[in-house]
Formats: C-alpha cells, sequence, structure tokens
C-alpha cells in the first residue's frame, strides 16, 4: 500500500471547496444576540459581521448600562455565530483530527 499523493491532493481540493461552500452559506444566514430581557438586540450573519442592531427606547435612558448591554448583546451574536459555524463546519471536517481546527 502506497501514498498516493494525488488522491490526498484531490480530496484536499475537494475539501478547500466544501469550506467555500460553507462560508458562503455562513454569510447567508443570521443570529440573534440579545441582552437587558431584549432591551438591545444584535443581528450577526453567520460569519459574525454585525448586520444590525436593535435598542428599544426604554433602554436609551441610562447610557453605561446601555453600553453594557449591547456588549453584552454582541458576544451573544458572536457566540450563536459561532456555534452555527461549528455545526456547518462539522459536516465537512468530520473524522478528521487537525490539531488547531476547532470543529
Amino acid at each position: 500500500m502506497g501514498f498516493d499523493m494525488q488522491k490526498m491532493l484531490k480530496q484536499a481540493q475537494q475539501m478547500q471547496e466544501q469550506l467555500n461552500s460553507v462560508q458562503e452559506q455562513l454569510g447567508t444566514e443570521e443570529v440573534t444576540g440579545s441582552a437587558g430581557g431584549g432591551a438591545v438586540t444584535v443581528t450577526c450573519d453567520g460569519r459574525g459581521e454585525v448586520k444590525g442592531v436593535k435598542i428599544q427606547p426604554d433602554a436609551a435612558q441610562d447610557v453605561e448600562a446601555l453600553e453594557d448591554l449591547v456588549l453584552m448583546a454582541i458576544r451573544d451574536a458572536h457566540t450563536k455565530a459561532n456555534q452555527l459555524a461549528q455545526q456547518k463546519m462539522a459536516g465537512v471536517t468530520q473524522g478528521l483530527n487537525i490539531p488547531g481546527l476547532p470543529f
């Protein structure tokens, strides 16, 4: 049984194409993070790019508290985006044990 470099390169190319496809898909999916019982909501795409922020008017009374709520909502949205990315990537990286990959 010899080492088939051609086969390995082809598999790597297929995996790269799958990863690119997943990245495109993540760009079209959205997750929403929130804080303060929904006083602040942040929408991100599946790659973690912030797409929108909504603030309930009564949350704007205390600027320092509002800043904290915005930060918490962004962190929540990013956590959800990372979880979504891990789910999507798991199908591509299933069975691989590559050091440094979080999937």
